[in-house]
This record gives C-alpha cells, structure tokens and sequence, in this order.
C-alpha cells in the first residue's frame, strides 16, 4: 500500500454533511451572511462545522469532551445536540449505518 492509498482511505471515511435548512448551508459558506446570529455564534459555527467535516465518524463527536455530543430525549430522541458555545447548540441527525453515515445539520437553538 502506497501513500496515495493511505491518502485516498483517509480522504474516503471524512464524514459527510447535509443541511436541513438552506440557510444553514449558506452561514457555512458565506462570509457575508449572519443568519441573524451574534458574531461569536456564526464563529463557533464554521469552526464547528470544519471540525465536524474532519471527523473520522460520529465517535470522534464523542471523545471530544469539548463538543459536549448527546442525545436527546423524548420527541427529539432522533437527534443529537452538541455545543457551540454555552449558550448556542448545534442540532444534528444522523443517517445510514457505517460508511454510509451521514451528519444532517438542523438547527441552531438556545438552550437557556
């Protein structure tokens, strides 16, 4: 196996992301577009949301203590939160088993 190998099996099993929301795509993307967020929150997100496209798979959300990755309960028991700051999380679902897995990005939300 040569590192080209390495490179292409690394690159492969990034994980991959979706929006719900348009407009969370586009708070990812556009520098120019707040979302009508406060500026440490939209901060917080792209740092959140390149963090999210570097993990390996959904354990890597769990050994950062940082991330505070949980899931939620009751009607939300198919999602998951995790924390943008101490105020702000960030809401996700996940899709598909294994490799095929995929992280849905649905909402920012204040949980105070």
């Amino acid at each position: 196996m040569g590192l080209d190998d390495l490179l292409v099996k690394d690159y492969s099993s990034i994980v991959d992301v979706r929006f719900a929301d348009e407009d969370l795509d586009r708070l990812e993307t556009d520098r120019q577009y707040d979302g009508g967020h406060a500026p440490g929150v939209v901060k917080a997100f792209r740092k959140r949301m390149q963090q999210l496209r570097a993990a390996t798979d959904e354990r890597t959300f769990y050994s950062q203590r940082s991330f505070k990755f949980e899931k939620l309960e009751g009607k939300r028991s198919h999602q998951y939160s995790m924390r943008l700051n101490d105020q702000w999380r960030l809401i996700l679902e996940l899709e598909g088993k294994g490799a095929d897995k995929v992280v849905i990005i649905v909402a920012i939300e204040d949980y105070h």
